[in-house]
């Protein structure tokens, strides 16, 4: 005889009242198995544009649609009718029904959310108690709402489980309660219930996830009782009293996880491996407890991890055959359920964020990208269809960028916690095992690669040329994924990565992507076309940004050259080639021959623009600049004195290059000496720039470096030193710990330091910078061995000379081999391991590079020149230590009659 046809949504309890001739009971009678089926299923949906399979056809056989578990049947007499189960069966149903599991007998750890728990339900009795665990799945919130109902004994009069995963198991929660406290027989009888009952009793709603449920309907609306939720929707805390994301263990406890799980020894050895392990494994609950359990059947735990990285998949796929709780997915498959119910437009926008770096994603990315404006020798809409798909599904009607339409589809995400969202930063990020899922799972990676892949060339086109932020924090992690999964954009948009590049710090990629951008366009334009030569010169930007200037020099000369060749002499092309070469030769301590450059860019801009127009007196700072650089302060200072006035008459007391003129004039009283007028104007261009660009800006923070060097200068160290350590950790924010301007002001703090006599703290910073500029820039880059002559000189100061003298050969013959025997860097290093020799006593060693400095400073300089003067000086101490006096005072004599001309001067 066919069963009797019964709904899908039909209850256990319900189903043993159709059922005639059995019964529920708890004896321990032989069970009997009722597998209930369906006919043949429908043919399947249809799929969805992202991906996913569509929802499966209508079943074409009767509509009993369930497998019946397994009852304990005692079968009556057969002479005795039956014709529905006795309300003592139904009752011991209920009781089962909302019965709390126990939790895992391997539970491990979460102290801090647990204290929290028993806080927050000991401290609020009388009043209705909501607490709210959500995160991703797999992260344990189940396992602790579960530790926690079980360690708090009898502190609830009454404790309910109900399975919130439907609409349905919600409606049956709530009807065992009310057969269980014999008042009633439905769902509002259930609530009614708990609504009357002034009670301590606790309501358990796990896997609260589907977020088309409103839950406010099944919340019990009275002032008393108690409620936990488990989601992972972090919006249900809006129910909440209080919340804890529940989110990756604490190591140690994610060790003692696996080495429970996996059934392994405790030891210093067995503690070790596990670490690595759970490090691999992000510290996620669910993936500690799979690794176990395989560890469990292979016993070695010593070879997981090499299974691991090359079978990741396979291994976060696998149920444990012997589980310790009642969780039946696995990692892979928790996080696919929760993937397939996103809407179509979530699940692609998901999709894609994959293929970005798996933190740092920002709206902006997009938005930007969105407002590409196709240059001429960018790619067109036809070879970008993929990319302005993905982007129309967040453009209004008129083309400007939807922000709501964006921030549904990852609210969709959120909901699921599949991605989260960092209210401080504004930044999105996917769980580092998330992110390996999807990309191991995703169809069509090739196709979401490309399309990021294009985006980010967009986005950096696009953006802000004063978001400096961005490309630091935000850009840089994501282009250099792209550029690892072997994205291969178009032209245009290498050329942008590499910029980006340089503009991070990353000098280095940049060299990397440009060179091979070079030769393309050569291959494809020619030598002479005007994209290969911007690619020059940022390409000679980057080798200067190296401190490879000899190739830099080599690279801007032939662009120089070719604009001359094209363009003609006076077009504005050239002379702005004619303003690169000649910084170059001012890093190359050539300043000579940037004197002429800029006296001629200078001439030529007067005749072609005027006196007034903001590129003439861009050149004119440049020229002030060199004048600095060769000593000539008086020339400098009247040049920029010249210069802030006109930028104040046309662009206004608070343009950009206004305050660039005042930070140019300000560096030049400085080296005159004359600090305060220095001061004055460092602090009104740090309160300008404040007000306009705001306090973290990187030109704000520039502003206060400035500051803080003069402070130095007038001995007002506490000042320089409080600016200093704000500057730096904003630095760290902004940039990054290892970009070449944080390494910079950790470098000017650690001189503060010795300023105020605190050389110890000066030498650890001082140690960390010259590593980190080891390994990020070589240890023959300019910067590196700047710091190497900090490091030497704080080694001198704390009497350790010996070990400054090492560091003072090593940077002497590298000076000599990078820039030369007479780059002012070169004489500079030779004068102060010349110092160190004195300090040692080894005066005749002292002498020899003491008179060398001395007549080069004089040949380069001249004899007025203030590093000339400052040699002649150093010559005639240690003449004096040798006792040479008659040398010493005509030395002594020489600096005295310069100083008094250039005083009277």
């Amino acid at each position: 005889m066919e069963p009797p046809a019964i709904s899908q949504q039909t209850s256990i309890l319900a189903l043993s009242q159709r059922l005639e001739g059995t019964m529920l009971t708890g004896d321990q009678s032989r069970p009997m198995q009722f597998s209930i089926t369906g006919g043949q299923g429908g043919p399947g949906g249809e799929g969805y544009s992202h991906g996913t399979g569509g929802a499966g056809g209508t079943g074409m056989g009767p509509t009993f649609h369930i497998t019946a578990q397994e009852f304990n049947l005692h079968a009556m007499q057969s002479s005795e009718p039956i014709s529905q189960v006795s309300q003592e069966s139904k009752l011991r149903a209920a009781q089962m029904s909302i019965k709390c599991p126990l939790p895992s007998r391997k539970f491990q750890g979460r102290k801090d959310i647990l204290d929290k728990m028993q806080d927050f339900f000991a401290l609020n009795i009388g009043t209705q108690n909501i607490y709210v665990l959500h995160g991703l799945g797999g992260a344990g919130k189940t396992q602790i709402a579960l530790k926690f109902i079980t360690d708090s004994g009898s502190r609830f009069s009454d404790v309910f489980f109900i399975d919130t995963s439907t609409s349905a198991t919600i409606d049956t929660g709530l009807v065992n309660i009310a057969i269980v406290k014999g008042f009633g027989n439905s769902q509002q009888d259930g609530l009614l219930w708990l609504t009357s009952n002034i009670k301590e009793w606790l309501l358990f709603f796990d896997n609260a996830d589907d977020p088309d449920i409103d839950l406010n309907e099944f919340i019990p609306q009275c002032d008393h009782g108690n409620i936990i939720i488990t989601s992972r929707n972090p919006g249900l805390c809006v129910y909440a009293g209080t919340d804890s994301l529940v989110s990756d263990m604490e190591e140690a406890d994610a060790v003692t996880l696996l080495l429970k799980r996996a059934t392994q020894k405790i030891t210093a050895a067995t503690i070790q491996i596990a670490t690595e392990i759970v490090k691999a494994l992000c510290y996620l609950p669910l993936a500690i407890v799979q690794a176990g359990a395989f560890i469990s059947k292979s016993r070695n735990l010593g070879n997981y991890l090499e299974l691991y990285e090359k079978n990741q998949a396979q291994l976060l796929s696998e149920k444990p055959a012997q589980s310790q709780d009642h969780y039946k997915w696995t990692v892979f498959t928790t996080w696919q359920m929760s993937f397939d119910q996103l809407t179509p437009q979530a699940a692609t926008l998901l999709q894609h964020c994959l293929f970005l770096h798996h933190t740092g994603i920002s709206q902006e990315i997009f938005r930007y990208a969105s407002e590409y404006r196709f240059p001429s020798n960018g790619p067109s809409k036809e070879d970008l269809h993929d990319p302005l798909e993905l982007l129309s599904h967040f453009v209004g009607p008129t083309g400007e960028w939807d922000s709501l339409q964006f921030t549904i589809a990852m609210n969709d995400i959120q909901a699921f916690s599949l991605i989260s969202f960092d209210e401080e930063t504004k930044l999105f990020s996917i769980h580092p095992l998330v992110h390996a899922w999807g990309r191991a799972t995703i169809p069509h990676a090739d196709r979401c690669i490309t399309t990021i892949g294009a985006i980010l060339g967009m986005t950096i086109s696009k953006r802000p040329e004063w978001d400096s932020v961005l490309p630091s924090l935000v850009l840089y992690p994501h282009i250099e994924m792209a550029v690892q999964t072997g994205t291969h954009p178009a032209l245009f948009f290498r050329y942008c990565y590499g910029i980006l590049f340089w503009e991070a710090g990353k000098y280095k990629q940049s060299v990397k992507m440009l060179e091979a951008v070079l030769e393309e366009e050569k291959q494809l334009l020619g030598d002479e076309h005007s994209d290969v030569l911007d690619t020059m010169e940022s390409l000679s930007r980057t080798y200067s940004a190296l401190g490879e200037y000899q190739q830099a020099k080599a690279l801007q000369i032939t662009v120089l050259e070719k604009q001359k060749e094209i363009v003609g002499n006076n077009h504005l092309d050239t002379l702005h080639a004619m303003v690169n070469l000649a910084r170059i030769y001012s890093e190359l301590g050539e300043y000579q021959h940037a004197k002429a450059l800029d006296v001629t860019v200078l001439e030529k801009r007067k005749q072609i623009l005027g006196d007034s127009h903001p590129l003439t007196l861009r050149a004119m700072g440049n020229l002030a600049a060199t004048y600095s650089d060769l000593g000539e302060y008086q020339k400098a200072k009247d040049l920029e004195i010249v210069v802030l006035e006109k930028q104040k008459q046309i662009m206004g007391d608070n343009h950009p290059d206004t305050l660039r003129a005042m930070i140019n004039l300000a560096r030049t009283y400085s080296d005159f000496g004359e600090y305060q007028e220095a001061k004055h104007f460092e602090i009104a261009v740090l309160e300008k720039r404040k007000k306009i660009l705001g306090k973290n800006h990187p030109g704000t923070l520039l502003a206060m470096g400035n500051l803080a060097a003069t402070y130095s200068k007038l001995g007002e160290y506490q000042k320089a030193k409080d600016l200093e350590i704000v500057v730096l950790e904003e630095q760290k924010q902004i940039l990054g710990c290892n970009h070449p301007d944080t390494l910079l002001a950790m470098g000017n703090l650690a001189r503060t330091y010795s300023e105020f006599g605190a050389h110890k703290e000066a030498k650890d910073l001082e140690i960390a910078v010259l590593e980190k500029r080891e390994h990020i820039l070589g240890n023959n880059h300019p910067d590196t061995l700047l710091a190497m002559r900090n490091l030497a000189r704080t080694y001198s100061n704390l009497g350790e000379h010996k070990k400054a003298k090492d560091l003072e050969i090593a940077l002497f013959e590298k000076q000599k081999q990078i820039l030369g025997n007479d780059h002012p860097d070169t004489l500079f290093a030779m004068s102060n391991l010349a110092t160190t020799y004195w300090y040692l006593k080894d005066y005749q060693n002292a002498k020899e590079l003491e008179i060398i400095v001395f007549e080069k400073q004089k040949q380069i300089l001249g004899d007025t020149h203030p590093d000339t003067l400052r040699a002649m000086s150093n010559l005639a101490f240690t003449y004096s230590d040798l006792g040479e006096h008659q040398k010493a005072q005509e030395l002594r004599d020489l600096v005295h009659q310069a100083e008094t001309a250039s005083n009277s001067a």
